[in-house]
């Protein structure tokens, strides 16, 4: 699958974000949420900068959310993070041998299934918005 870790990592820190809404939290914090490098968390702060879900400034460190939970779904966090937005949930290999019938037709075949398939996803990730993950957060924690 093309989906990288990045959208659960910009799930984490849109979370994280909704928790100090007044102020901002800096990479270093998320990073120490997140278990990894804050070097990872600025890329990705920085995608979720250029998509306008957290609103970062060069004079001052950390981040903040740019738009209300409710606001944001999970299609959007994944298309902020892609790396390459014509990256598809499943890649067809390329070359496939045209003296075979297999091979001759196997990109078009399977070309309509894979995209009737992407385009599931996007639409179920379309439904759920942050506000929802965080809600179900909580709802977890105080479970505990």
């Amino acid at each position: 699958m093309a989906i990288s870790s990045r959208v659960s990592v910009a799930v984490h820190i849109l979370s994280l974000l909704n928790l100090e809404k007044e102020g901002r939290m800096t990479s270093e914090f998320i990073a120490g949420s997140v278990n990894t490098d804050p070097v990872v968390i600025s890329r990705i702060i920085s995608m979720l900068s250029r998509a306008k879900l957290v609103a970062t400034s060069p004079d001052v460190a950390g981040a903040r959310l740019a738009r209300p939970l409710e606001d944001i779904t999970l299609l959007d966090v994944y298309r902020a993070v892609q790396v390459d937005i014509s990256d598809e949930l499943f890649s067809i290999h390329g070359n496939p041998n045209p003296e075979c019938t297999v091979g001759r037709n196997i990109q078009s075949t399977l070309e309509t299934s894979f995209t009737r398939a992407q385009n599931a996803m996007e639409k179920e990730l379309s439904s759920i918005t942050m506000e929802y993950i965080v809600n179900d957060l909580i709802r977890r924690e105080t479970a505990n």
